[in-house]
């Protein structure tokens, strides 16, 4: 902060954190349709290929896909939610430095 007049780096934080706050944020693809009806598929499959009724490992398989989706569906939100930050952060960075600071970190 040497040499920095606070008015002035407070005005340009707050205007770059302002662009930032313009970073699109992903949306997770997939989830838990998308998984019980891959898992409602491959069941049936399964069972019908072993010589039994597709009905009930189309069942089987559409509970497990449900849960694999939802359990894959939170872990890519987290994902996707830890991006933004990073995205934001840069966006902070950049916009700093194009103002003339110097960002440590």
């Amino acid at each position: 902060m040497e040499g920095v007049d606070e008015k002035d780096y407070v005005y340009d934080l707050h205007k770059c954190e302002e662009m930032a706050g313009q970073v699109q944020k992903q949306q997770a693809s997939g989830g838990a349709i998308s998984g019980a009806a891959k898992g409602a598929a491959l069941g049936s499959a399964g069972v019908a290929i072993a010589g039994g009724s597709g009905t009930e490992g189309a069942k089987k398989g559409a509970a497990v896909g449900l849960a694999a989706g939802v359990l894959g569906r939170g872990r890519a939100n987290r994902d996707n939610a830890e991006q933004y930050k990073q995205d934001q952060q840069t966006v902070v960075k950049n916009c700093m430095t194009n103002r003339g600071y110097v960002v440590l970190n």
